[in-house]
């Protein structure tokens, strides 16, 4: 089994930066995907980046290229998500989230393992 935790979510107002953190813990796959998704009230999750343990391999959402930036630490198991330029439509929960598949996944329903989740609100 694989547990997540999120951190790093707030309350921030629009052109604002918020740095988000996934420690990952148990048993971790060095063929594995480490993702970001995120859902907004009423709405179904969305894929936003993720990165490949290995190799470091990313991908984006097209809503956050050029804003969001995901990098890993193999050596302390984490993943963040630097997000650069909020807007109020990053509103959502932010899960962080692992895949087993051997390619990066942009499908939310592919990945197995699934942190609790941290808010972000961007206010205009």
């Amino acid at each position: 089994q694989v547990q997540l935790v999120e951190s790093g979510g707030g309350l921030v107002q629009a052109g604002d930066s918020l740095r988000l953190s996934c420690a990952a813990t148990g048993r971790t796959f060095s063929t594995s995907t480490m993702g970001w998704v995120r859902q907004a009230p009423g709405k179904q999750r969305v894929f936003v980046a993720a990165i490949r343990w290995s190799g470091g391999s990313t991908n984006y959402a097209d809503s956050v290229k050029g804003r969001f930036t995901i990098s890993r630490n193999n050596a302390e198991n984490t993943v963040s998500l630097q997000m650069n330029s909020l807007k109020p439509e990053d509103t959502a929960v932010y899960y962080c989230a692992v895949s087993t598949r051997w390619y990066i996944s942009s499908d939310p329903k592919e990945y197995a393992y699934w942190g609790q989740g941290t808010q972000v609100t961007v206010s205009s």
